[in-house]
C-alpha cells in the first residue's frame, strides 16, 4: 500500500541506497519459488532496517518472523563482529532456503535459526536484546511484545511492521475471520500507552513503528 504518490514513492526509492547484489538475488528468487513473496521486506524497507542497525550497532538482535531470510540479512549489517542474531520461525520448509542465503553473507555464523512457536522459544534463549524486528503472526504481536519486554536492554529499538494493515487499522467493524485487524489495533495502543516504550508510527510501507525502551 502506497501512502504517498506512486511517482513520488519511486522517486524515494531511487534516491536511498541501492539493494546489495546478495539481497537481490534473494529477493529474485523468493518470487520465483516461494508462496506469498510480499511478504518480503523489500529493497526499500530493507534499507531502513539495514541504517536503523547501523544506527543501533546492537550486541543481540531477535527477529520474530524470518520468512525467507532478507529482513534478517538486513538487520545483521549493523551487528557488532561478536553478535549474534536469533531469528525465529515457524515454517520448516524454508529453513534450508534461509540458510542457503545467510551462509553466502558475511553474518552466516552469527544468525542463528530457531524453528518453532516464539512464544515457547524467547523464554529459553539465554541473552538479552539491543535490536527487535517483530514481522510475525499479527495476531500475537502483543504477546510477543509482552513475551519480550523484560528480556531487553535499556534503549533496546523494538520495530514492528505491517502496523497500518492496509489501513485497516482505521476500521471499527470487522469481518468475522478477520482477526489480525482488531489484534494490531490493540497492538498499537498498547505500544502507545505502555510507559516502559517510546514509540512513533512510520506511514511507510504497510506501517512501521519504532519503539524504544526506557
Amino acid at each position: 500500500m502506497h501512502f504517498i504518490p506512486e511517482e513520488l514513492d519511486d522517486y524515494v526509492v531511487k534516491h536511498s541506497e541501492d539493494e546489495p547484489e546478495l539481497l537481490q538475488q534473494l529477493n529474485r528468487e523468493t518470487y520465483q519459488k516461494i508462496l506469498q513473496p510480499r511478504m518480503l521486506s523489500g529493497h526499500y524497507q530493507g534499507r531502513l532496517l539495514s541504517i536503523i542497525s547501523k544506527l543501533v550497532n546492537p550486541k543481540n538482535i531477535l527477529e520474530i518472523g524470518t520468512y525467507t531470510g532478507y529482513s534478517a540479512l538486513c538487520l545483521a549489517e549493523g551487528i557488532q563482529a561478536s553478535g549474534e542474531l536469533h531469528t525465529i520461525d515457524i515454517n520448516e520448509e524454508l529453513v534450508d532456503f534461509q540458510r542457503k542465503y545467510f551462509n553466502k553473507s558475511g553474518y552466516g555464523t552469527q544468525i542463528i535459526q530457531h524453528l518453532g512457536n516464539a512464544l515457547d522459544i524467547i523464554p529459553n534463549l539465554k541473552v538479552s536484546f539491543d535490536l527487535v524486528f517483530i514481522d510475525a503472526d499479527k495476531e500475537n504481536y502483543s504477546n510477543y511484545f509482552n513475551c519480550i519486554i523484560d528480556r531487553l536492554n535499556t534503549g533496546c529499538i523494538i520495530l514492528s511492521d505491517n502496523v497500518l494493515w492496509s489501513g485497516k487499522v482505521l476500521e471499527t467493524k470487522f469481518k468475522k475471520d478477520d482477526t489480525s485487524t482488531p489484534a494490531l489495533i490493540a497492538y498499537n495502543t498498547l505500544l502507545k500507552t505502555d510507559p516502559r516504550v517510546e514509540t512513533v508510527v512510520l506511514p511507510i510501507r504497510d506501517g512501521l513503528t519504532i519503539s524504544r525502551k526506557i
